[in-house]
Protein backbone atom coordinates (compact mmCIF):
# COMPACT_ATOMS: atom_id res chain seq x y z
CA UNK A 1 0.00 0.00 0.00
CA UNK A 2 2.89 2.87 0.91
CA UNK A 3 4.70 1.39 -2.17
CA UNK A 4 1.67 1.61 -4.37
CA UNK A 5 1.24 5.79 -2.67
CA UNK A 6 4.91 6.06 -3.46
CA UNK A 7 4.81 5.30 -7.03
CA UNK A 8 1.55 8.19 -7.58
CA UNK A 9 3.28 10.58 -5.22
CA UNK A 10 6.35 10.09 -8.05
CA UNK A 11 4.16 10.46 -10.76
CA UNK A 12 2.35 13.07 -9.80
CA UNK A 13 5.49 15.49 -9.44
CA UNK A 14 6.43 18.55 -11.93
CA UNK A 15 9.08 17.42 -14.29
CA UNK A 16 11.80 20.10 -14.78
CA UNK A 17 11.68 22.28 -17.59
CA UNK A 18 14.54 24.83 -17.30
CA UNK A 19 16.97 22.84 -14.53
CA UNK A 20 19.47 26.04 -14.78
CA UNK A 21 16.77 28.89 -13.32
CA UNK A 22 17.06 31.70 -11.23
CA UNK A 23 14.11 33.87 -10.05
CA UNK A 24 14.66 37.69 -9.55
CA UNK A 25 12.50 40.10 -7.31
CA UNK A 26 13.15 43.66 -8.49
CA UNK A 27 13.03 46.05 -5.86
CA UNK A 28 13.89 50.25 -6.45
CA UNK A 29 16.74 49.75 -3.90
CA UNK A 30 18.12 45.94 -4.09
CA UNK A 31 17.87 42.89 -5.88
CA UNK A 32 16.74 39.85 -4.39
CA UNK A 33 17.86 36.49 -6.71
CA UNK A 34 17.53 32.97 -6.10
CA UNK A 35 18.99 29.60 -7.99
CA UNK A 36 18.55 26.54 -7.46
CA UNK A 37 19.69 24.99 -3.48
CA UNK A 38 22.06 22.68 -5.00
CA UNK A 39 23.95 25.15 -7.00
CA UNK A 40 25.59 27.15 -4.18
CA UNK A 41 25.64 27.34 0.13
CA UNK A 42 23.89 30.53 -0.10
CA UNK A 43 21.43 30.13 -2.97
CA UNK A 44 19.13 33.55 -2.40
CA UNK A 45 21.62 36.53 -2.31
CA UNK A 46 20.86 40.60 -2.28
CA UNK A 47 22.14 43.02 -4.29
CA UNK A 48 22.04 46.90 -4.34
CA UNK A 49 20.51 48.57 -7.51
CA UNK A 50 24.06 49.90 -8.46
CA UNK A 51 25.48 49.07 -11.59
CA UNK A 52 28.22 47.25 -10.08
CA UNK A 53 26.55 45.25 -7.89
CA UNK A 54 24.06 44.24 -10.94
CA UNK A 55 27.30 43.35 -12.99
CA UNK A 56 28.23 41.05 -9.85
CA UNK A 57 24.98 39.46 -9.39
CA UNK A 58 25.39 38.58 -13.35
CA UNK A 59 29.04 37.16 -12.54
CA UNK A 60 27.81 35.28 -9.73
CA UNK A 61 24.52 33.73 -11.66
CA UNK A 62 27.03 32.95 -14.52
CA UNK A 63 29.82 31.18 -11.82
CA UNK A 64 26.53 28.76 -10.77
CA UNK A 65 25.60 27.76 -14.08
CA UNK A 66 22.55 29.55 -14.62
CA UNK A 67 20.91 30.54 -18.27
CA UNK A 68 17.96 31.80 -17.60
CA UNK A 69 16.37 34.25 -15.55
CA UNK A 70 12.41 35.01 -14.65
CA UNK A 71 11.91 38.33 -13.12
CA UNK A 72 8.36 40.74 -12.35
CA UNK A 73 7.96 44.14 -14.45
CA UNK A 74 8.09 46.09 -11.19
CA UNK A 75 7.72 49.72 -12.63
CA UNK A 76 11.00 50.83 -14.91
CA UNK A 77 12.96 49.11 -11.64
CA UNK A 78 13.69 46.26 -13.87
CA UNK A 79 14.66 47.94 -17.05
CA UNK A 80 18.80 48.18 -15.97
CA UNK A 81 18.70 44.58 -14.50
CA UNK A 82 17.02 43.58 -17.77
CA UNK A 83 19.53 45.20 -19.96
CA UNK A 84 22.90 44.19 -18.20
CA UNK A 85 21.71 40.75 -17.76
CA UNK A 86 20.70 40.10 -21.55
CA UNK A 87 23.50 41.71 -22.77
CA UNK A 88 25.62 38.78 -20.61
CA UNK A 89 24.12 36.58 -22.51
CA UNK A 90 21.01 35.13 -20.23
CA UNK A 91 17.69 34.42 -21.11
CA UNK A 92 15.26 36.48 -19.62
CA UNK A 93 11.60 36.55 -19.23
CA UNK A 94 9.40 39.81 -18.15
CA UNK A 95 7.02 38.19 -16.69
CA UNK A 96 3.51 39.42 -15.61
CA UNK A 97 2.84 39.88 -11.78
CA UNK A 98 -0.50 38.70 -12.52
CA UNK A 99 0.92 35.06 -13.54
CA UNK A 100 2.97 34.68 -10.86
CA UNK A 101 1.47 35.23 -7.63
CA UNK A 102 2.76 33.79 -4.43
CA UNK A 103 0.32 31.86 -2.15
CA UNK A 104 -1.35 34.09 0.45
CA UNK A 105 0.13 35.01 3.48
CA UNK A 106 4.13 34.59 2.52
CA UNK A 107 4.82 37.94 1.27
CA UNK A 108 8.48 38.51 1.13
CA UNK A 109 11.74 39.37 -1.04
CA UNK A 110 13.41 36.24 -0.34
CA UNK A 111 10.18 34.13 -1.03
CA UNK A 112 9.14 35.72 -4.27
CA UNK A 113 12.76 35.23 -5.92
CA UNK A 114 12.30 31.22 -4.71
CA UNK A 115 8.97 31.10 -5.69
CA UNK A 116 9.63 32.79 -9.13
CA UNK A 117 12.65 30.58 -9.62
CA UNK A 118 10.31 27.74 -9.05
CA UNK A 119 7.48 28.89 -11.32
CA UNK A 120 10.24 29.03 -13.89
CA UNK A 121 11.98 25.70 -13.54
CA UNK A 122 8.82 24.02 -13.99
CA UNK A 123 8.20 25.82 -16.54
CA UNK A 124 4.81 27.64 -15.31
CA UNK A 125 5.80 30.87 -16.44
CA UNK A 126 5.74 33.33 -19.67
CA UNK A 127 7.53 35.83 -20.93
CA UNK A 128 5.76 39.23 -21.90
CA UNK A 129 6.74 40.68 -25.07
CA UNK A 130 10.16 42.55 -25.85
CA UNK A 131 10.88 43.69 -29.31
CA UNK A 132 14.88 43.25 -30.26
CA UNK A 133 17.13 45.94 -29.73
CA UNK A 134 16.24 48.04 -32.68
CA UNK A 135 12.93 47.89 -32.41
CA UNK A 136 12.82 48.57 -28.67
CA UNK A 137 14.75 52.05 -29.03
CA UNK A 138 12.24 53.11 -31.84
CA UNK A 139 9.65 52.04 -29.64
CA UNK A 140 11.24 54.47 -26.68
CA UNK A 141 11.71 57.05 -29.71
CA UNK A 142 8.21 57.08 -30.42
CA UNK A 143 7.19 57.07 -26.37
CA UNK A 144 9.25 59.93 -25.75
CA UNK A 145 7.61 61.76 -28.87
CA UNK A 146 4.35 61.32 -27.31
CA UNK A 147 5.39 62.84 -24.32
CA UNK A 148 6.81 65.65 -25.84
CA UNK A 149 3.03 66.26 -27.89
CA UNK A 150 1.57 66.15 -24.41
CA UNK A 151 3.79 68.53 -23.02
CA UNK A 152 3.43 70.58 -25.75
CA UNK A 153 -0.43 70.40 -26.15
CA UNK A 154 -0.22 71.86 -22.31
CA UNK A 155 1.24 74.71 -23.68
CA UNK A 156 -1.66 75.07 -26.23
CA UNK A 157 -3.53 75.42 -23.12
CA UNK A 158 -1.37 78.04 -21.36
CA UNK A 159 -1.56 80.15 -24.56
CA UNK A 160 -5.27 80.28 -24.96
CA UNK A 161 -5.88 80.67 -21.40
CA UNK A 162 -2.82 84.13 -21.70
CA UNK A 163 -5.25 85.28 -24.69
CA UNK A 164 -8.73 84.99 -22.76
CA UNK A 165 -7.06 87.27 -19.99
CA UNK A 166 -6.32 89.80 -22.75
CA UNK A 167 -9.89 89.31 -23.96
CA UNK A 168 -8.14 88.40 -27.43
CA UNK A 169 -10.95 85.71 -28.61
CA UNK A 170 -8.67 84.49 -31.78
CA UNK A 171 -9.13 80.84 -30.60
CA UNK A 172 -12.66 81.24 -30.99
CA UNK A 173 -12.61 82.64 -34.46
CA UNK A 174 -9.61 80.33 -35.73
CA UNK A 175 -9.99 76.53 -35.45
CA UNK A 176 -6.19 75.84 -34.43
CA UNK A 177 -4.32 78.55 -33.06
CA UNK A 178 -1.36 76.47 -33.81
CA UNK A 179 -1.99 77.00 -37.38
CA UNK A 180 -0.64 78.92 -39.75
CA UNK A 181 -2.88 82.53 -38.98
CA UNK A 182 -2.46 81.72 -35.32
CA UNK A 183 0.91 81.18 -34.96
CA UNK A 184 1.75 84.50 -36.86
CA UNK A 185 -0.54 86.87 -35.34
CA UNK A 186 0.65 85.28 -31.79
CA UNK A 187 4.21 85.89 -33.01
CA UNK A 188 3.25 89.49 -33.62
CA UNK A 189 1.78 90.16 -30.44
CA UNK A 190 4.66 88.98 -28.08
CA UNK A 191 6.52 91.18 -30.81
CA UNK A 192 4.68 94.34 -29.42
CA UNK A 193 2.40 94.84 -32.05
CA UNK A 194 -0.95 95.93 -30.29
CA UNK A 195 -2.88 97.32 -33.50
CA UNK A 196 -5.83 95.19 -34.79
CA UNK A 197 -5.86 96.64 -38.25
CA UNK A 198 -1.77 95.73 -38.44
CA UNK A 199 -2.24 91.84 -36.82
CA UNK A 200 -5.42 90.94 -39.01
CA UNK A 201 -3.38 91.24 -41.85
CA UNK A 202 -1.06 87.83 -40.78
CA UNK A 203 -4.72 86.16 -41.71
CA UNK A 204 -3.66 83.35 -44.21
CA UNK A 205 -5.98 83.02 -47.52
CA UNK A 206 -7.20 79.60 -46.54
CA UNK A 207 -8.30 81.20 -43.29
CA UNK A 208 -12.57 80.62 -43.19
CA UNK A 209 -12.65 83.54 -40.92
CA UNK A 210 -12.98 86.93 -42.89
CA UNK A 211 -10.59 89.93 -42.08
CA UNK A 212 -13.37 92.25 -40.71
CA UNK A 213 -13.99 89.16 -37.93
CA UNK A 214 -10.31 88.51 -36.94
CA UNK A 215 -9.89 92.34 -36.76
CA UNK A 216 -12.67 92.61 -34.42
CA UNK A 217 -11.31 89.20 -32.53
CA UNK A 218 -7.78 91.02 -31.75
CA UNK A 219 -8.96 94.27 -30.01
CA UNK A 220 -8.20 93.18 -26.56
CA UNK A 221 -6.75 94.44 -22.90
CA UNK A 222 -2.47 94.28 -23.10
CA UNK A 223 -1.54 94.12 -19.59
CA UNK A 224 2.15 93.63 -19.34
CA UNK A 225 1.94 90.06 -17.59
CA UNK A 226 -0.83 89.00 -19.56
CA UNK A 227 1.67 89.13 -22.40
CA UNK A 228 4.54 88.19 -20.08
CA UNK A 229 2.43 84.57 -20.09
CA UNK A 230 1.84 84.76 -23.56
CA UNK A 231 5.22 85.10 -24.27
CA UNK A 232 6.54 82.12 -21.73
CA UNK A 233 3.73 79.54 -23.00
CA UNK A 234 5.21 80.63 -26.74
CA UNK A 235 8.66 79.92 -25.62
CA UNK A 236 7.86 76.92 -24.12
CA UNK A 237 5.80 75.27 -26.62
CA UNK A 238 8.27 76.21 -29.56
CA UNK A 239 10.95 74.65 -27.43
CA UNK A 240 8.91 71.20 -27.06
CA UNK A 241 8.71 71.50 -30.55
CA UNK A 242 12.05 71.85 -31.30
CA UNK A 243 12.79 68.50 -29.19
CA UNK A 244 9.66 66.84 -31.22
CA UNK A 245 12.01 67.31 -34.41
CA UNK A 246 15.02 65.87 -32.92
CA UNK A 247 12.86 62.90 -32.18
CA UNK A 248 12.05 62.90 -35.46
CA UNK A 249 15.43 62.57 -36.63
CA UNK A 250 16.59 59.79 -34.21
CA UNK A 251 13.44 57.64 -35.58
CA UNK A 252 14.52 58.52 -38.91
CA UNK A 253 18.35 56.98 -38.39
CA UNK A 254 16.43 54.02 -36.11
CA UNK A 255 14.18 53.03 -39.46
CA UNK A 256 17.20 53.60 -42.02
CA UNK A 257 19.14 51.42 -39.75
CA UNK A 258 16.64 48.62 -39.73
CA UNK A 259 16.47 48.58 -43.36
CA UNK A 260 20.32 48.13 -43.89
CA UNK A 261 20.08 44.25 -45.52
CA UNK A 262 16.35 44.16 -45.59
CA UNK A 263 15.62 43.76 -49.39
CA UNK A 264 14.04 46.31 -51.91
CA UNK A 265 10.28 45.81 -51.89
CA UNK A 266 9.12 43.82 -55.38
CA UNK A 267 6.23 46.55 -56.06
CA UNK A 268 6.16 50.35 -56.15
CA UNK A 269 4.65 52.36 -53.05
CA UNK A 270 0.26 52.98 -54.19
CA UNK A 271 -0.89 56.14 -54.16
CA UNK A 272 -2.03 57.64 -50.65
CA UNK A 273 -5.96 58.35 -49.95
CA UNK A 274 -5.21 61.20 -48.02
CA UNK A 275 -2.61 64.12 -49.21
CA UNK A 276 -3.84 66.66 -46.60
CA UNK A 277 -0.50 66.29 -43.88
CA UNK A 278 -2.11 65.10 -40.86
CA UNK A 279 -1.71 67.12 -37.35
CA UNK A 280 1.45 66.27 -35.84
CA UNK A 281 3.05 64.03 -38.11
CA UNK A 282 6.63 63.31 -38.23
CA UNK A 283 8.83 65.95 -40.16
CA UNK A 284 9.63 62.84 -43.01
CA UNK A 285 7.80 60.07 -45.17
CA UNK A 286 6.94 57.80 -42.69
CA UNK A 287 4.77 55.98 -45.62
CA UNK A 288 7.69 55.71 -47.79
CA UNK A 289 9.85 54.21 -44.69
CA UNK A 290 7.77 51.71 -44.13
CA UNK A 291 7.03 50.34 -47.05
CA UNK A 292 10.37 50.05 -47.80
CA UNK A 293 11.28 47.89 -44.53
CA UNK A 294 8.17 45.90 -45.02
CA UNK A 295 7.85 45.51 -48.51
CA UNK A 296 3.96 46.40 -48.05
CA UNK A 297 1.31 49.32 -47.63
CA UNK A 298 -0.14 49.15 -44.32
CA UNK A 299 -2.08 52.27 -44.77
CA UNK A 300 -3.99 50.50 -46.88
CA UNK A 301 -5.91 48.95 -44.29
CA UNK A 302 -8.80 51.62 -43.67
CA UNK A 303 -8.02 53.16 -40.03
CA UNK A 304 -4.42 52.98 -40.38
CA UNK A 305 -2.52 56.20 -41.18
CA UNK A 306 1.14 56.35 -41.77
CA UNK A 307 1.77 57.45 -37.96
CA UNK A 308 -0.26 54.97 -36.26
CA UNK A 309 1.23 52.09 -38.58
CA UNK A 310 4.88 53.56 -37.20
CA UNK A 311 3.44 53.17 -33.56
CA UNK A 312 1.75 49.90 -34.15
CA UNK A 313 5.18 48.71 -35.64
CA UNK A 314 7.28 50.18 -32.85
CA UNK A 315 4.99 48.60 -29.91
CA UNK A 316 4.56 44.86 -32.04
CA UNK A 317 7.60 44.34 -34.38
CA UNK A 318 7.77 43.72 -37.61
CA UNK A 319 8.33 39.88 -37.09
CA UNK A 320 4.78 38.80 -35.61
CA UNK A 321 5.45 34.93 -36.03
CA UNK A 322 6.19 34.82 -32.42
CA UNK A 323 2.12 34.64 -32.47
CA UNK A 324 1.18 31.32 -34.11
CA UNK A 325 -2.30 32.27 -35.48
CA UNK A 326 -4.15 36.15 -35.51
CA UNK A 327 -6.27 34.71 -32.37
CA UNK A 328 -3.23 34.87 -30.21
CA UNK A 329 -2.50 37.99 -31.47
CA UNK A 330 -5.84 39.69 -30.72
CA UNK A 331 -6.04 37.74 -26.82
CA UNK A 332 -2.29 39.30 -26.19
CA UNK A 333 -3.83 43.19 -27.43
CA UNK A 334 -6.87 42.04 -24.97
CA UNK A 335 -9.16 42.59 -27.83
CA UNK A 336 -10.49 38.93 -27.82
CA UNK A 337 -13.53 38.00 -25.78
CA UNK A 338 -12.34 36.46 -22.34
CA UNK A 339 -13.13 32.94 -21.11
CA UNK A 340 -14.72 32.54 -17.99
CA UNK A 341 -16.53 28.82 -17.65
CA UNK A 342 -17.63 27.11 -14.05
CA UNK A 343 -20.21 24.68 -14.31
CA UNK A 344 -21.30 24.29 -17.89
CA UNK A 345 -22.02 28.07 -17.60
CA UNK A 346 -20.55 30.92 -19.59
CA UNK A 347 -19.94 33.41 -16.67
CA UNK A 348 -18.11 35.90 -18.56
CA UNK A 349 -16.84 36.69 -21.89
CA UNK A 350 -15.56 40.54 -20.97
CA UNK A 351 -12.16 41.32 -22.41
CA UNK A 352 -9.88 41.38 -19.94
CA UNK A 353 -8.98 44.94 -18.91
CA UNK A 354 -5.43 46.06 -21.06
CA UNK A 355 -2.88 48.65 -20.48
CA UNK A 356 -1.68 47.84 -24.19
CA UNK A 357 -0.64 50.86 -26.12
CA UNK A 358 -1.44 48.79 -29.11
CA UNK A 359 -4.63 47.98 -28.38
CA UNK A 360 -5.40 51.91 -27.47
CA UNK A 361 -4.23 52.78 -30.95
CA UNK A 362 -6.64 49.86 -32.42
CA UNK A 363 -9.07 51.28 -30.61
CA UNK A 364 -8.55 54.82 -31.61
CA UNK A 365 -8.24 53.79 -35.38
CA UNK A 366 -11.78 51.68 -35.10
CA UNK A 367 -13.36 54.74 -33.69
CA UNK A 368 -12.15 56.81 -36.90
CA UNK A 369 -13.08 53.87 -39.19
CA UNK A 370 -16.34 54.29 -37.70
CA UNK A 371 -17.31 57.65 -39.50
CA UNK A 372 -15.99 56.20 -43.44
CA UNK A 373 -18.00 54.75 -46.22
CA UNK A 374 -16.04 51.78 -45.58
CA UNK A 375 -17.07 47.67 -44.69
CA UNK A 376 -15.20 48.58 -41.56
CA UNK A 377 -17.10 51.26 -41.35
CA UNK A 378 -20.56 49.63 -41.54
CA UNK A 379 -19.31 46.82 -39.46
CA UNK A 380 -18.80 49.12 -36.75
CA UNK A 381 -22.47 51.25 -37.08
CA UNK A 382 -24.12 48.43 -37.22
CA UNK A 383 -23.14 46.83 -34.05
CA UNK A 384 -23.15 50.20 -32.43
CA UNK A 385 -26.63 50.78 -32.94
CA UNK A 386 -27.14 46.36 -31.66
CA UNK A 387 -24.93 46.39 -28.89
CA UNK A 388 -23.54 50.06 -27.99
CA UNK A 389 -20.72 51.71 -29.07
CA UNK A 390 -17.82 50.76 -26.77
CA UNK A 391 -18.48 46.97 -27.81
CA UNK A 392 -18.62 47.85 -31.50
CA UNK A 393 -15.43 49.87 -30.69
CA UNK A 394 -13.89 46.75 -29.84
CA UNK A 395 -14.87 44.45 -32.54
CA UNK A 396 -14.06 46.80 -35.10
CA UNK A 397 -10.55 47.22 -33.51
CA UNK A 398 -10.07 43.41 -33.30
CA UNK A 399 -10.76 43.21 -37.24
CA UNK A 400 -8.35 45.68 -37.46
CA UNK A 401 -6.04 44.15 -35.68
CA UNK A 402 -6.82 40.76 -37.73
CA UNK A 403 -6.18 42.55 -41.16
CA UNK A 404 -2.69 43.96 -39.50
CA UNK A 405 -1.26 41.10 -38.26
CA UNK A 406 -2.19 39.74 -41.71
CA UNK A 407 -0.96 42.24 -43.78
CA UNK A 408 2.56 42.09 -41.93
CA UNK A 409 3.05 38.43 -41.52
CA UNK A 410 1.67 37.13 -44.81
CA UNK A 411 1.62 39.65 -47.54
CA UNK A 412 -1.75 40.34 -47.63
CA UNK A 413 -3.30 42.79 -49.32
CA UNK A 414 -6.20 44.77 -48.18
CA UNK A 415 -8.79 45.88 -50.52
CA UNK A 416 -11.85 47.35 -49.08
CA UNK A 417 -15.32 46.00 -50.17
CA UNK A 418 -17.24 49.11 -49.69
CA UNK A 419 -20.33 49.68 -47.00
CA UNK A 420 -22.87 48.51 -49.96
CA UNK A 421 -21.63 45.38 -50.19
CA UNK A 422 -21.13 44.94 -46.14
CA UNK A 423 -24.51 45.51 -45.78
CA UNK A 424 -26.11 43.23 -48.81
CA UNK A 425 -23.80 40.53 -47.39
CA UNK A 426 -25.61 40.98 -44.28
CA UNK A 427 -29.29 41.57 -45.64
CA UNK A 428 -28.73 37.62 -47.44
CA UNK A 429 -27.47 36.41 -43.91
CA UNK A 430 -30.49 37.80 -42.89
CA UNK A 431 -33.01 36.14 -45.57
CA UNK A 432 -30.94 33.03 -44.83
CA UNK A 433 -32.15 33.22 -41.55
CA UNK A 434 -35.05 33.63 -42.03
CA UNK A 435 -36.40 31.09 -44.78
CA UNK A 436 -34.58 28.42 -42.18
CA UNK A 437 -36.63 29.11 -39.43
CA UNK A 438 -39.96 29.67 -41.57
CA UNK A 439 -39.32 25.99 -43.22
CA UNK A 440 -38.89 24.97 -39.49
CA UNK A 441 -42.25 26.11 -39.07
CA UNK A 442 -43.85 24.54 -41.76
CA UNK A 443 -43.72 27.87 -44.09
CA UNK A 444 -42.02 29.09 -47.60
CA UNK A 445 -40.72 32.44 -47.76
CA UNK A 446 -41.53 34.33 -51.14
CA UNK A 447 -39.96 37.66 -52.58
CA UNK A 448 -42.79 39.98 -53.86
CA UNK A 449 -41.95 43.33 -55.47
CA UNK A 450 -42.63 45.70 -52.95
CA UNK A 451 -40.33 44.35 -50.42
CA UNK A 452 -39.91 40.38 -48.79
CA UNK A 453 -43.49 38.73 -47.35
Amino acid sequence: MARSRRKHHRAGRLSTVHPDAAGLDVGSRFHVVAVPSDRDPEPVRTYLSFTNDLHRMAEWLGEVGITTVAMESTGIYWIPVFEILEARGFEVLLVNARDSKNVPGRKTDVNDAQWLQQLHQFGLLRGSFRPPRDLAALRTYLRQRERLLEYAASHIQHLQKALMQMNLQLHHVVSDITGVTGMKIIREIVAGVRDPEELAKYRDVRCKASPETIRGSLNGNYRPEHVFSLTQALELYDFYQTQVLACDQRIEAVLNQLREGVAPPSTALPSTRHKKRQSNALHFDVRAALHALLGIDLTEIHGIGPYVALKLVGECGTDLSRWPTAKHFTSWLCLAPGNKISGGKVLSSRTRRSRSRAAALLRLAAVTVGKTDTALGAFYRRLGARIGKSKAVTATARKIAVLFYNALRYGMKYADPGACYYEERYRQRVLSGLRRRAASLGFVLQEVADGVS
